[in-house]
């Protein structure tokens, strides 16, 4: 172990997870600092859930080693006293038959913990998550998301060194979500406690994490802060899952002072770099980074990619509509209602689309079967 070792809380080495000849997880090294938020994102089967209940050892047998703050748990660590530094909540409820109270004071009662501690700290925690109220209610009698507040605090209560969310928000309507998110936002930056966190949600993903890993067949194939993650994706999946809507396969045509020029189904597009002539590349453009107007911006503007285009298609999403156009290649932008009445967006119209040389991020050829290790 090196010398940074000592800021973890948590590692995990040469984790495989194996199931009859197929392998569902398979990740050299994962580790989580202490304090931080981590989340871990991807598609269905990505592996998610099976690292982070090999990491709680919910889910055996598997290989390789995990360390709690610098120890090897099961052998410089006890399994037991390990288990009892994490708590975990799922994404439906797994509560007993019994009132909101004493489902929050249940994992305290499993330690040990006194009469007037347990009643101190319950009621903290039906505070922190808003359901005070609640106490003497049936967790029969319970919403679906009053019920997942319940969890939470029930996991908060037991005071974890590491907490293990398994998208604990996605069962619920969009209102109950959002305020959900809002208030587990708000204790995780005051109470600082080590988070491992999956989910689907990308953007619930940036909101609540100091770091992201993008997994996919049991890989971490990138793992970085959300910027970094969401501007600078290491391959083309990783793009097209954090959304990423634009991604161009092109090749080199012309290099100098900084700027290069790819040749993309004809059109050239001028991006900033240093790759060699010739190279085969990824663009990546983010919609939120495209200009559409009606006139041509040349001449006015520092923007250095300006094309013109016919909209494909408009789809609203809430806000902002998200516009397809072909420019020769297909590229997609967003924006404002207000914007899109003022253009008058509409399927078949011309229009000119405009993108910064830096606002492009590039893979090149070689970066593209590469996996970022963490």
């Amino acid at each position: 172990m090196d010398e940074n070792t000592k800021t973890y809380i948590l590692e995990g080495h040469n984790i495989k997870v194996e199931r009859g000849d197929a392998i569902i997880l398979d990740t050299p090294s994962f580790v989580v600092r202490d304090g931080e938020v981590i989340s871990l994102i991807g598609p269905n089967g990505a592996g998610k859930t099976t690292l982070l209940q090999t990491l709680c050892y919910l889910l055996k047998p598997f290989k390789g080693e995990i360390y709690f703050r610098g120890k090897r748990v099961g052998s410089e660590y006890p399994l037991n006293v390990y288990r009892r530094k994490l708590a975990m909540v799922f994404q439906e409820p797994l509560l007993f038959d019994t009132t909101v109270f004493n489902n929050v004071a249940s994992g305290l009662k499993f330690r040990g913990a006194r009469g007037s501690e347990i009643e101190s700290v319950v009621m903290e925690n039906l505070q922190r998550f808003g359901i005070e109220q609640l106490k003497d209610r049936s967790a029969r009698t319970l919403s679906g998301g009053e019920a997942q507040r319940t969890s939470l605090a029930r996991a908060f209560a037991t005071r974890p060194e590491i907490l293990l969310l398994d998208e604990p928000f996605s069962a619920l309507d969009p209102p109950t979500r959002e305020s959900l998110v809002e208030d587990v936002e708000q204790v995780l930056k005051k109470s600082k406690i080590t988070t491992i966190f999956v989910t689907h949600n990308r953007m619930e993903a940036i909101r609540l994490s100091h770091r992201i890993a993008v997994m996919r067949e049991g890989k971490i194939l990138q793992i970085g802060p959300p910027t970094e993650i969401m501007n600078y994706p290491a391959s083309e999946f990783v793009a097209s899952f954090v959304g990423v809507e634009t991604t161009l396969d092109g090749i080199v045509s012309g290099k100098g002072d900084g700027i290069f020029t790819i040749s993309v189904a004809g059109r050239s597009i001028e991006a900033v770099g240093d790759v060699n002539v010739g190279e085969p590349v990824i663009l990546c453009i983010r919609p939120e980074q495209v200009v559409v107007s009606h006139n041509s911006v040349r001449g006015s503007t520092s923007l250095r990619n300006i094309f013109s285009g016919t909209v494909i298609k408009v789809t609203p999403l809430g806000p902002y509509q998200k516009i397809h156009l072909d420019c020769g290649f297909p590229l997609v932008a967003y924006i404002t209602n207000d914007s899109s009445r003022k253009l008058a967006l509409q399927e078949g119209i011309e229009i000119t689309a405009s993108f910064k040389a830096t606002s492009i991020h590039v893979i090149a050829g070689k970066e593209f079967n590469n996996t970022k290790k963490v």
